[in-house]
């Protein structure tokens, strides 16, 4: 039998479960059980979300470090410009 591969939410899903949880929880509404049911949740969801943002920072260094000629410089946007 073919295993199932979990594939881990994206960044931004992980925010948005995290922001509904947070909610949730600061609304006071929830029994006891089910807050911290979805504490636990939150709390895997953010250490989720800190791996990924490791992640990325090292695929960064690792694509800065391959062009070491490369120059960093300040992001502008458009309301920054």
């Amino acid at each position: 039998m073919a295993k199932k591969q979990v594939t881990e939410p994206s960044f931004e899903e992980t925010l948005k479960q995290l922001e509904t949880i947070v909610s949730q929880l600061e609304n006071g509404d929830l029994p006891l059980d089910e807050a911290l049911n979805e504490f636990e949740k939150g709390v895997k969801l953010a250490k989720s979300g800190q791996k990924q943002l490791q992640q990325a920072e090292q695929r960064i260094q690792i694509l800065l470090s391959e062009n070491c000629d490369a120059e960093l410089s300040e992001f502008l946007t458009d309301n920054n410009e």
